[in-house]
């Protein structure tokens, strides 16, 4: 599948674009992530260009489906380099996605620097990857510290084995024996997970934290909620909320906990709030969600990048090395040598009884 979503006069030259491409997955297993990420960044960019652009020059915003399949992204992505000719190329959903883009010898060639929004920062080539988001490790710490503070002090752990998931599990291990919480056991993704989420209710978990993607989170909530209707069961964001409710059931989202990385959705306390639920209703017939606001503010963070590098102010190719924070209205954003990720903003979100999300 291809999407091209073309915000610009037919009559304007190639010199009046700013090509922005995108290889996401649309259809696959987060596909439904993906279609609220691309509504975001499409309205922010649709306000950019009624407004006359950036600097003069539209933005054309051309959307590839992946259908999360890491080679599909790999192929999508220099399809974009070559025969597009983008200007800024967006990642893909997921840490094995956006580095098949990084092995890609297209990409390997070119001077692009990858702005890989969706994905758990992971070690990648100096200068060749920008990742926007927090690490799943600072958002596991964030739940953490927000079970600690409630004095629930005995937590399971669901896995899923990925390489990925198995740093962010010994990461998770030491922050419970340094804050003096108990490990109550380890269960993971498997065809046992019926057994294993019996025996880690007989465990007698305060909270159970999640380190698995949508399907296995579905899959073991599923299965969990037949022993213990209460407990606390935590994951991170880029858990597909809507696809664990139709796999779980809505009635075994109660009293489960998501960390989230954009400020509450429905709320107007920020000027980035406010925009983008104007813009939403002004441009879009989806509802607003913290996917199609985090897609938002990574549309408006890259135009702010491209803002500068008009500026002579330096872009993708130096924003990693500064220092200087980027205000997009409440929240700010900044990357360095530091760290890895530009912002490292995380609240959390509770289901509520109607399937709502309360911040």
């Amino acid at each position: 599948m291809s999407v091209c979503v073309t915000l610009l006069a037919t009559s304007a030259t190639a010199s009046a674009q700013i090509v922005i491409g995108h290889a996401i997955d649309l259809s696959g297993p987060n596909g439904a992530i993906g279609r609220d990420y691309v509504a975001g960044i499409t309205t922010y960019f649709d306000s950019v260009n009624v407004k006359g652009g950036i600097n003069g020059k539209k933005i054309v915003y051309t959307v590839r489906d992946d259908r999360g399949v890491a080679a599909d992204s790999a192929r999508l992505a220099t399809s974009l380099i070559q025969q597009d000719r983008v200007s800024y190329l967006l990642g893909a959903i997921g840490p094995e996605s956006t580095q098949a883009i990084l092995a890609a010898p297209a990409f390997a060639d070119s001077r692009h620097v990858l702005f890989a929004p969706l994905t758990d920062a992971f070690a990648a080539p100096r200068g060749r990857v920008i990742f926007w988001r927090p690490s799943m490790e600072h958002e596991c710490q964030f739940i953490l510290a927000y079970f600690d503070k409630l004095g629930l002090k005995k937590v399971g752990i669901v896995l899923q084995d990925t390489p990925q998931n198995q740093k962010t599990y010994k990461m998770v291990t030491d922050e419970l024996r340094k804050r003096g919480m108990t490990l109550a056991g380890t269960v993971r993704v498997s065809p046992n997970i019926d057994a294993d989420a019996r025996q880690l209710s007989a465990a007698g978990a305060k909270v159970v934290l999640m380190i698995a993607d949508t399907i296995g989170a579905s899959q073991f909530l599923k299965a969990f909620r037949k022993h213990d209707a209460s407990t606390f069961v935590a994951g991170t964001s880029l858990i597909n909320l809507a696809t664990l409710s139709e796999i779980a059931g809505a009635r075994a989202t109660e009293w489960t906990v998501f960390s989230q990385v954009v400020p509450n959705p429905g709320s107007t306390a920020s000027v980035l709030q406010s925009e983008h639920i104007d813009m939403m209703k002004k441009f879009r017939d989806e509802p607003v969600s913290a996917i199609t606001l985090e897609g938002f503010a990574v549309a408006k963070t890259l135009v702010k990048v491209i803002q500068m590098e008009a500026a002579g102010k330096g872009g993708l190719q130096t924003i990693a090395a500064s220092r200087a924070p980027i205000d997009i209205g409440g929240m700010t954003i900044q990357s360095s040598d530091r760290k890895s990720t530009m912002s490292e903003f995380v609240d959390i979100a509770l289901f509520k009884r109607d399937g709502r999300l309360m911040y």
